[in-house]
């Protein structure tokens, strides 16, 4: 493990703890402000000294919340997305914890205004003092203090591809300073050869066809010099990244799960889905009003389009969208066939489709045809995050493995499209889906539902 990994890490707990008692004093102080006493005068007595004994353990209290959370994990680089979203799960929790608290007991806080931005600060004390810890940490990453130095054994696509990203994206805190083909009869002499001349702290084995027993050696060679090794899955073991083991007549059993969301998982997502579909269709609803009599004026047909596509199971739905397409525009598809600019995949692209009507393209653009599908999300069709729901002539052309994409309910949003949008190739929105059906939690969904927007505001790959 890197010294500066260990160093940043240590910074987070004291620094977590400071910005919880600030943001408790800070929403104390508030609600003294002259200008919020005369709106609700405070009819309550609650001494600072008394209010500040409670919040020293109650901090305490959240910081626990915050391991269980993994906000103080140390393996591997920290997404800014994915730790926004713990953050404010975990402050969340920690103050259902204190409300909870508060129920049992009155004398504890007897404030609601000051437990409602007591948690809103939390979340904005410690997301920006985070944010700003690992804005220091990139920094010097990026001028080379404190990285990985790796050296990277494969020859492969992946190889190439892990090769690419690590030498565009330096603020990931990695740096190749060798690159090995293979393992071979003299791959030892050349490795400890690099070794002492470079300097690498870590071996990365990228390559997932290579021999069993070259894997075993570097293995080997890593354990007896005290380096870090890293592999890539094979193909086998990208599939069982979600199991359980049980023993049956004493003997281990492995159970391939298909998906995290078996179980408690999926009414967990469920409830998710009910409870903010129901609120962003009352956020949206004025902008409903707005759009259905934008689109009656524009052109000729019903505002909403009724689009039939497949879900979960390989089950036929029906989705809702805004019109944004002249009528019979199913019809029109298939003298427009020939004209696929997608290359790869099932799936039907055309840039200047001549079937999409003005206001279309505009609500298209900004995603806003996707909107009524709250609806589908509410009722239980859809879900707010999942795979790009897809028409039934495409879903007969999926190969094998894309029918894990049916696996789960087609979301609103993803993976693939937060990662790339209409950029990305069929393969690699699979590759993108895949990954979330088996790595499935709500603290994902979170983090997706909040980059979404982003997304649509930068306009990344729309067309």
């Amino acid at each position: 493990m890197k010294k500066s990994d260990l160093t940043f890490s240590a910074i987070l707990l004291p620094v977590d703890y400071i910005m919880l008692v600030l943001a408790a004093v800070a929403a104390y102080a508030l609600r003294y402000v002259d200008w919020i006493q005369e709106i609700r005068p405070v009819i309550f007595n609650l001494k600072f000294n008394e209010y500040l004994n409670f919040v020293w353990l109650i901090a305490l209290g959240w910081i626990f919340i915050f391991m269980i959370a993994g906000l103080y994990q140390i393996a591997g680089p920290k997404r800014i997305f994915q730790e926004i979203g713990k953050i404010f799960l975990a402050c969340s929790t920690g103050m259902l914890a204190v409300i909870v608290g508060a129920f049992f007991s009155r004398e504890l806080f007897n404030s609601r205004f000051i437990l409602l931005f007591a948690w809103l600060f939390s979340f904005v004390f410690v997301a920006t003092a985070r944010l700003l810890i690992l804005g220091i940490q990139r920094l010097l990453y990026i001028k080379g203090r404190g990285v990985h130095k790796i050296l990277l054994i494969g020859a492969d696509n992946s190889t190439e591809d892990i090769a690419k990203e690590i030498y565009k994206n330096k603020k990931l805190g990695y740096q190749i300073v060798a690159r090995l083909t293979d393992f071979k009869e003299d791959g030892e002499e050349k490795i400890s050869e690099l070794y002492h001349t470079k300097g690498f702290d870590e071996i990365w084995q990228t390559d997932s066809a290579l021999d069993r027993r070259e894997n075993l050696k570097l293995l080997d060679f890593a354990n007896e010099n005290h380096l870090v090794f890293k592999y890539t899955a094979d193909f086998f073991a990208t599939q069982s990244s979600n199991f359980d083991i049980y023993t049956l007549a004493g003997v281990p059993m492995v159970e391939v799960k298909r998906t995290a969301l078996d179980g408690w998982g999926r009414i967990l997502k469920r409830v998710f889905d009910l409870i903010f579909s129901f609120l962003l269709l009352i956020i949206f609803s004025p902008l409903f009003l707005i759009l259905g009599i934008i689109i009656k004026m524009d052109s000729q047909g019903p505002i909403f389009y009724h689009a039939k596509r497949i879900g979960a199971y390989g089950r036929e739905i029906k989705i809702w969208k805004f019109r944004s397409m002249v009528k019979n525009a199913d019809k029109l598809k298939q003298k427009l066939l020939a004209e696929n600019e997608r290359e790869d995949g099932p799936l039907f692209k055309m840039e200047a489709d001549p079937r999409v009507t003005r206001v279309g393209r505009f609500i298209r653009k900004w995603s806003l045809d996707e909107l009524p599908q709250f609806l589908n999300a509410f009722k239980g069709d859809m879900s707010l995050v999942g795979p790009r729901p897809h028409e039934p002539n495409e879903v007969k052309q999926y190969e094998k493995h894309h029918k894990k994409l049916l696996n789960i309910k087609p979301g609103i949003t993803g993976l693939a499209q937060v990662s790339g949008r209409s950029d990305l190739d069929f393969e690699e929105e699979v590759r993108l889906d895949t990954f979330y059906i088996e790595n499935w939690s709500l603290w994902l969904d979170l983090i997706i539902l909040i980059k979404t927007p982003l997304v649509v505001l930068l306009r990344k790959g729309a067309k």
